[in-house]
């Protein structure tokens, strides 16, 4: 949960299941002002994605961006064991499907901004939501943008490297070893499920405009993959818009440019007539 004296005043937390909190925002969307304009069950939702081992006080300065345009806020946090064992994570992301379909977010428009890992889990949604088109198409229409920071997309060998500097940064080396044995014993239960992730990921199911923050020094995060990435969506159609960097940090890019992230991330919100950012951190 985010530390209390991080959250803008006004906004009010609920825990609404293991690793998901609700952060309602008491500050209207600018979009909700003014007579016969969108009514408070029509307020955007966003659905944030945190990265692995992220600090409350971190996760709140992105959540703050959005309080002040008036969104609520959805934090569902990645847990390591939905990685290793993905079926776990598959059930996770179907509840956290459910519930976005529940009476209290069913009229809402959605907007999804996920970091590294937390990539991986919106993958889970997608992966139900091209499974089973029909079932979640009211879904799967809401969601009127995607923000991408720091995808940790590539061969498992590149997820190996990532668990390693996430878990254990001073063992990544070791760690790598032993996540490439895991998986090479649990192929069944692990590889194949995470090229079914992939695979959903790069034929995404969701056609909303997307927005990706990335850099050319992550290790985590292959920019010329992301970058074969960006081009394979074009070729489908999609709006795809792009702020890359040459060096960074790994979910750090807002700490490292400010201005940069949130002129993008400005720019990117008021091509989707969603809510314009109010005011700069």
């Amino acid at each position: 949960m985010l530390a209390r004296t991080a959250l803008s005043r006004g906004v009010s937390a609920h825990r609404l299941r293991k690793n998901v909190t609700l952060y309602m925002n008491e500050v209207p969307s600018p979009a909700a002002r003014g007579p016969g304009q969108t009514s408070e069950v029509h307020k955007p939702l966003l659905l944030m994605l945190p990265w692995y081992g992220s600090r409350p006080q971190a996760v709140a300065k992105y959540c703050d961006i959005y309080f002040r345009s008036g969104f609520d806020v959805l934090v569902v946090e990645s847990e390591i064991k939905d990685f290793l064992w993905p079926r776990w994570g598959l059930d996770r992301g179907k509840g956290v499907l459910e519930l976005l379909q529940s009476e209290r977010f069913v009229s809402r428009p959605l907007l999804v901004h996920a970091f590294s890992i937390g990539g991986y889990t919106f993958a889970q949604l997608l992966v139900h939501m091209s499974r089973d088109k029909h079932r979640y198409l009211e879904v799967t229409n809401r969601i009127r943008g995607q923000i991408y920071d720091s995808l940790v997309l590539g061969s498992v060998e590149q997820m190996a490297i990532g668990l390693g500097k996430t878990l254990f940064p001073v063992l990544d080396t070791l760690v790598k070893r032993v996540s490439l044995l895991y998986f090479s014993v649990f192929k069944r239960q692990t590889v194949e499920y995470f090229n079914m992730g992939i695979d959903v990921v790069w034929n995404n199911p969701v056609k909303a405009p997307v927005l990706l923050f990335f850099c050319e020094n992550d290790v985590m995060s292959n920019s010329e993959t992301v970058e074969e990435l960006i081009a394979y969506w074009q070729k489908r159609g999609m709006d795809i818009t792009a702020k890359k960097w040459e060096d960074s940090t790994h979910a750090g890019h807002l700490k490292r440019y400010p201005q940069e992230y949130l002129s993008a991330l400005d720019t990117f919100l008021q091509s989707l007539h969603i809510a314009p950012l109010k005011s700069k951190m």
